[in-house]
């Protein structure tokens, strides 16, 4: 379907009144296929757009917004101790999380509730409590969205980082993404050694696939507000990694501060924990907010624009860094700078 003028306020978590000039929604690959041969997409600016969970809009969209609405969960491949499942790139990613764990499967477990689509998924290289969704995906299809050929991608040529991957870099906004292929364990390994997880799991009773995901979803509801009735898009910043060095100088001069070891050497420290030392928890300006529970995630408490809440983001970073000598990076991408 095609649409224009066309309010992409239900399709941004934040929960901005913006508007784009043509938004293109496909149900299935060879339909966005056949759209994009076809040369009835002008010319212009184009954006995928799944549920905008990890967007900041800070103006309009003057071009074409193409949304994928391929829903679907397939077995591909099953042995004795794995299963190969793909998911449609529309598919609600938690309702994926859930029919894993309903089916046995491991692997998604600790990425229980993250808002969004599973298409999306490896755009981000999502991730929580100790996993990255990097660690299950074995290949992603996309249509290029300017010849409309279709292409595989395997693991190594998504070039997965920490939030990051191809499609944030080299293939920015040049790919559809219809569907996504994961490997699951029959025998899965559980990860428990990440915050309070374990102690969660464990209130939950015997440590299962479905008591993770229950501990998970207790913990993110505990901390996070729903984008459903406060407008958010999660964590704000990535956790900045440091050098060894300077990690262990945080740790002495800062010993409450929360650390991790970075898998790529280094150490990940906890923006949250930087950012509520410099003052910012629950603090409000307007409509534009940081959480009062979470100095890691902006609020539109209802009126915010996409301006406001980009301008306390910046405010925050300088604040870090004048403190810290700590640059954060942002998770959420901003559009219209």
């Amino acid at each position: 379907m095609i649409y224009r003028n066309f309010s992409l306020k239900s399709y941004n978590t934040f929960g901005l009144e913006i508007m784009a000039d043509i938004f293109i929604s496909t149900e299935s690959e060879e339909e966005a296929a056949h759209l994009i041969r076809s040369g009835e997409m002008i010319s212009g600016p184009k954006m995928v757009l799944g549920g905008g969970s990890n967007l900041l809009f800070i103006s309009d969209f003057h071009g074409i917004i193409l949304h994928p609405a391929i829903g679907g969960i397939n077995i591909e491949e099953e042995t004795n101790d794995h299963v190969i499942v793909s998911a449609g790139a529309g598919l609600i990613w938690d309702s994926l999380v859930e029919w894993t764990v309903s089916q046995k499967l491991g692997g998604l477990e600790n990425l229980s509730l993250i808002p969004g689509t599973a298409g999306a998924a490896p755009v981000q290289n999502i991730g929580a409590y100790g996993r990255e969704v990097s660690e299950t995906i074995t290949k992603v299809r996309g249509i290029n969205i300017y010849d409309g050929t279709l292409n595989e991608f395997s693991n190594n040529d998504c070039m997965f980082g920490y939030r990051d991957s191809i499609f944030k870099r080299e293939l920015k906004s040049k790919y559809l993404i219809t569907k996504v292929t994961f490997r699951l364990s029959k025998e899965p390994e559980f990860r428990l050694d990440y915050g309070s997880l374990r102690q969660e799991t464990e209130k939950q009773g015997e440590i299962t696939l479905r008591t993770i995901r229950d501990a998970v979803i207790k913990l993110r509801r505990s901390k996070l507000p729903d984008p459903g009735t406060l407008g958010n898009a999660g964590s704000f910043f990535k956790n900045p990694v440091v050098s060894s060095e300077k990690g262990d100088e945080f740790k002495r001069k800062y010993p409450s501060i929360p650390f991790y070891d970075n898998q790529d050497g280094g150490t990940k420290l906890a923006a949250g924990w930087l950012i509520e030392q410099c003052g910012w928890k629950g603090k409000r300006t307007g409509d534009a907010g940081v959480h009062e529970k979470q100095a890691l995630v902006l609020v539109n408490y209802g009126k915010a624009t996409g301006i406001e809440i980009y301008e306390l983001s910046e405010k925050i970073r300088k604040s870090v860094c004048d403190k810290f000598g700590v640059e954060l990076e942002r998770e959420v991408e901003v559009l219209g700078l």
